[in-house]
C-alpha cells in the first residue's frame, strides 16, 4: 500500500514537473505580469496604463516564445483586459472589430476564392515566364514585383494578391510540408519583405506616410509633394532590395534550387484546364473590381468593407462555396489581428504608448541636442521598437509629433519616423504583410525573428547612410 502511494505521488510529481517544463515560458510571462502589477505604479502613468503595459510585456513573451498558439494569445489579450480592469467587456468587444479586421478577413477569403478557381496557378505561371525556373530568380521576382506594387497601393493588398502564387509554387514542389520548410519561408517572406520595403516608396503606399504629410502641413512645410517624397525615399527602397535577397537566402537556404517539377505541374494543370472558363474570367473581373475599389473608394467606404463586398460577389455568383472559404481561411490569424488592434487601442487610450515614448526620450538627456546623427538614430530605434508592438500607423500617430519636435530638421525627422515605422520584421504580428503570410500556415512565428533582426539591422544601417549622405545633397 505504501509502495502504491509512493509510486502515485512520484508519478504526480513527475507530471507536474513535466507540465512546468513544457509551459515554462507561459509561467515566465505570467510571472513578469505579476511582478509589474505588484510593484508601485510610477506617478506619471495611470494605473490602467501600467496594467496595459504589463499585458503588452506578457503578450510579447508569449508571441516570441510560442508558449501559446497565436489564437490563444488573442484570447489572452481579451480576457486580460477585462480581468485586470482596463476596460469592460463591451468596450473590449468593440475594439476587436474594425475595418482593418474586415480587410484582413476579406483578403484571406478572397485568396481562398482565387485558389478555388485555379487562378493562382495561372498567375504563378505568368510570373515564372518572366523569372525562369530557378528558385533564386523566382524569389527575386516576387520581391521586386511586391515592392513596386506596394509603393502605390497598400502592402496588405499586394500580399493578399501574391500569397496564392507563393503557396501554389510550394504546394506543387512537394506535398510534404517538412520537405519545403525553407522554400516556403523564402518565397513567402520575399512577398512580405518586398511589400514592406516598398510601402514607404510614395505617399500612397501606406497610412503612415499620409500622417507625416499632415504633420508637415500643420507646420506649413509644403515642399514635400508626391514626386519629392519619391526622390527622398525611392533610392533607399532600391538599396534595401538586394540586401533583402542576401538576408533571406542566408537564413532560409531552400531545399530546391530549381522548381522544374513545380513548373511542369503548373503547365500541365493550366494546359488541362484549357482556356479560361467563363467563371474564371468572372473571378478575375470581380478581383479587379475589388482591387479598383481599394484604390479609389477606400477613403469613403474603407478597405475592409470593399474586401467583404468582393467576397460577397464571389458567393452570390456561385464562384466559391462558403464551405471552401471556411475550410481555407485561417480564422485564428483574424482573431489575433483583432486582438493586436484592441491592445493598441488600449495603449493609446490609457496613455501607455505616450508614457513609454516620453520616458525613452527622457533617458537620452542632452545627447540628441548635441548630435543630429544621435537624434536621428534615436528616432529610428524608438520608432522601429514601437512599430513592432503597435501598428505602423498608430506608431507614427503617437511618435510623429514628438519626433518632429525634438529639434533639428522636421523633414528629416518626419521621413525617419515614416520609414522606420515600416521595419516591422521581427514578429508575425508586426505588420499586416507578415500576418497575412503567417495565415498560410506555411511559416512559423520563430522564423520571423530569425530573419527579422538581420533585416531590421540592415534597414536601419541603410537608413542612417541615406540620412547622412544622400538627403543633405538634395535639400
Amino acid at each position: 500500500m505504501v509502495t502504491f502511494k509512493t509510486r502515485t505521488h512520484s508519478r504526480l510529481l513527475s507530471n507536474i514537473l513535466y507540465w512546468i517544463d513544457k509551459n515554462r515560458w507561459l509561467l515566465i510571462a505570467l510571472l513578469a505580469g505579476l511582478v509589474l502589477n505588484l510593484i508601485p505604479t510610477p506617478g506619471d502613468i495611470s494605473e490602467p496604463g501600467w496594467r496595459t503595459l504589463s499585458i503588452a510585456v506578457m503578450v510579447l513573451i508569449l508571441i516570441v516564445s510560442e508558449a501559446l498558439p497565436l489564437a490563444g494569445v488573442a484570447l489572452f489579450i481579451a480576457v486580460a483586459q477585462v480581468v485586470m480592469g482596463i476596460a469592460d467587456s463591451a468596450m473590449v468587444a468593440s475594439t476587436f472589430m474594425s475595418d482593418a479586421v474586415f480587410f484582413i478577413m476579406g483578403s484571406l477569403m478572397l485568396a481562398a476564392a482565387i485558389i478555388h478557381q485555379g487562378l493562382d496557378a495561372r498567375l504563378a505561371l505568368g510570373i515564372i515566364r518572366i523569372t525562369g525556373n530557378k528558385t533564386s530568380r523566382i524569389m527575386i521576382g516576387l520581391l521586386v514585383i511586391s515592392a513596386i506594387l506596394s509603393s502605390f497601393i497598400g502592402s496588405h493588398t499586394v500580399v493578399a494578391m501574391l500569397l496564392p502564387v507563393g503557396m501554389t509554387l510550394v504546394r506543387y514542389t512537394a506535398t510534404d510540408k517538412k520537405q519545403t520548410v525553407n522554400l516556403s519561408a523564402l518565397l513567402l517572406f520575399s512577398i512580405a519583405y518586398g511589400a514592406t520595403i516598398g510601402s514607404v516608396g510614395t505617399p500612397s503606399g501606406g497610412a503612415r506616410n499620409a500622417i507625416i504629410l499632415g504633420y508637415w502641413q500643420d507646420l506649413n512645410i509644403t515642399e514635400i509633394d508626391y514626386l519629392a517624397w519619391m526622390k527622398y525615399v525611392y533610392p533607399l527602397l532600391i538599396l534595401e532590395l538586394p540586401f533583402a535577397v542576401l538576408v533571406l537566402r542566408w537564413v532560409f537556404k531552400p531545399e530546391y534550387n530549381n522548381l522544374d517539377s513545380a513548373v511542369r505541374k503548373l503547365k500541365v494543370k493550366v494546359a488541362h484546364s484549357g482556356i479560361m472558363t467563363g467563371q474564371q474570367k468572372l473571378s478575375v473581373f470581380f478581383f479587379l473590381l475589388t482591387f479598383l475599389g481599394w484604390i479609389t473608394l477606400s477613403q469613403r467606404l474603407g478597405l475592409g468593407i470593399i474586401a467583404i463586398a468582393g467576397v460577397l460577389l464571389y458567393l452570390a455568383f456561385g464562384l466559391v462555396s462558403w464551405d471552401d472559404i471556411n475550410r481555407n481561411t485561417n480564422w485564428g490569424v483574424v482573431l489575433l489581428f483583432a486582438a493586436a488592434i484592441s491592445l493598441g487601442v488600449q495603449m493609446r487610450r490609457t496613455g501607455t504608448a505616450l508614457w513609454v515614448a516620453d520616458n525613452l526620450i527622457g533617458l537620452t538627456g542632452d545627447m540628441m541636442a548635441a548630435s543630429m546623427p544621435l537624434r536621428d538614430a534615436f528616432i529610428m530605434i524608438i520608432t522601429t521598437t514601437m512599430a513592432n508592438t503597435l501598428s505602423a500607423a498608430a506608431t507614427v500617430a503617437i511618435l510623429g509629433p514628438i519626433n518632429i519636435n525634438l529639434g533639428g530638421d522636421p523633414v528629416t525627422a518626419g521621413f525617419i519616423t515614416a520609414i522606420s515605422s515600416a521595419f516591422g520584421y521581427f514578429t508575425a504580428t508586426a505588420a499586416p504583410a507578415t500576418m497575412i503570410i503567417y495565415s498560410s500556415g506555411m511559416v512559423r512565428s520563430k522564423q520571423f525573428l530569425r530573419a527579422g533582426w538581420r533585416m531590421g539591422l540592415v534597414s536601419m544601417a541603410l537608413l542612417m547612410l541615406v540620412t547622412m549622405l544622400y538627403w543633405p545633397m538634395i535639400r
